[in-house]
């Protein structure tokens, strides 16, 4: 089984903030966080096969123009607390998306093809999100 990786970089604003809590258990719960900010975030996805007649287990022009469409495009430049759907509701820990953008990626992916997203948040700061047969 071979693996590759393709990185790709965005910039985006968010906050930790849950609607139905009050302001001081926002506070409370995540401190100085619930305060809008931002990051220059990485995305990785890793796929997985075997290296097919070509050479590649996929073609990175593949695995970009799915991670392009599916999430760089979608928050680059964009308050994931407010201007990005498809995290509405959604407390946007470095946790919440990797899962969120897990999903978004293994949309448009042949199946069972992505294995791991990761977001890293700042130099000290990584998420994963690894496939295990469960839903993300």
């Amino acid at each position: 089984m071979v693996y590759a990786t393709r990185k790709f970089t965005f910039a985006a604003a968010h906050r930790y903030w849950r609607e139905e809590w009050s302001a001081e258990e926002n506070a409370r719960v995540f401190g100085n966080l619930t305060v809008p900010h931002g990051h220059n975030y990485v995305l990785e996805a890793t796929v997985r096969g075997s290296v097919d007649a070509d050479g590649m287990v996929m073609d990175v022009a593949v695995l970009e123009q799915a991670m392009r469409s599916a999430v760089v495009n979608v928050v680059d430049h964009r308050d994931l607390t407010q201007d990005v759907p498809a995290l509405a509701g959604t407390v946007t820990t470095g946790e919440n998306l990797a899962s969120a953008f897990y999903r978004m990626i293994d949309r448009v992916l042949p199946p069972e093809r992505l294995v791991r997203v990761a977001v890293v948040e700042t130099e000290n700061n990584r998420f994963e999100y690894e496939a295990t047969g469960e839903t993300p």
